[in-house]
C-alpha cells in the first residue's frame, strides 16, 4: 500500500505533520500547503494546485521539487491534489490541514473527500481528531473512552456499531439524521458497517 501525506493550508501543527510525513512514502503540499510544510521543517516531494498562493519564499526554497501547475479554476487545490494522487495509484492519504481558517473549505474539503474515498483510505488529521468519509463499512482500532460521531451525508441502511456504549444492529439514516453524533468507544476494536449511504466519521483520539 503507497501512503501519501497531503498538506493543505488550514491549522498545522507542526508535531502532527512531522509524524504523519514519517509515516508517509510520498508528502505532496497542495498550493499553498508548501509554506505550512516548511514551516514545520519539512521538504515535500511535489506542490500542486493553480499555484496562485505558495509564496516566493516557497517557491525559491523548493526550487528543486516539481510544482505540479494545475490551470483548471472549477475545482479547488485540494481536489486537484486528490485527483493526481489517485491518478498515481495512491491506496491512502492522510490529510493535514484541510480544516480550520474558512469554515467553507473545511466543508468543502470533506464533501470533495468522497469522490475518491473508493480509491483511497482518506483520513483528516486534526488538533485531537480525525475524520474518515465512509462509502464502506469500517474495522479500527481506537482509544476506550473516545468520542465517536457518524454523520450521514445521504440515505445509509444497514447501519450496524459494534465495540460502542451504543451500538446499532441494521438501522436505517436518513441524511443529515443526529442520532449518531457523541457514541463513546467501549472496545479496541470497533466496527462500523453499512449497506449503502455516505457517512462521515469523526473520532477522537
Amino acid at each position: 500500500m503507497s501512503k501519501a501525506l497531503l498538506i493543505c493550508n488550514g491549522e498545522n501543527f507542526p508535531a502532527l505533520l512531522k509524524r504523519l510525513a514519517k509515516e508517509a512514502d510520498f508528502v505532496l503540499a497542495a498550493d499553498a500547503g508548501a509554506d505550512a510544510a516548511l514551516k514545520a521543517g519539512l521538504i515535500p516531494n511535489a506542490v500542486i494546485g493553480d499555484l496562485d498562493s505558495a509564496s516566493l519564499r516557497a517557491r525559491r526554497t523548493l526550487k528543486n521539487i516539481p510544482f505540479i501547475q494545475v490551470a483548471r479554476q472549477d475545482n479547488t487545490d485540494f481536489d486537484k491534489a486528490l485527483h493526481w494522487l489517485a491518478r498515481k495509484k495512491f491506496t491512502a492519504c492522510a490529510v493535514a490541514g484541510a480544516a480550520g481558517k474558512r469554515m467553507d473549505f473545511t466543508v468543502g474539503n470533506l464533501l470533495a473527500a468522497f469522490a475518491y474515498a473508493k480509491r483511497m483510505d482518506i483520513v483528516f488529521y486534526g488538533h485531537g481528531w480525525t475524520m474518515r468519509p465512509l462509502v464502506r463499512g469500517l474495522k479500527f482500532t481506537a482509544r476506550k473512552g473516545a468520542r465517536m460521531s457518524l454523520l450521514p451525508l445521504s440515505a445509509c441502511k444497514g447501519v450496524t456499531l459494534k465495540g460502542f456504549k451504543y451500538p446499532l444492529q441494521n438501522a436505517h439514516w436518513k441524511a443529515g439524521l443526529t442520532m449518531g453524533t457523541s457514541n463513546e468507544v467501549c472496545a479496541k476494536h470497533c466496527e462500523v458497517a453499512f449497506a449503502s449511504g455516505r457517512l462521515l466519521m469523526y473520532l477522537e483520539d
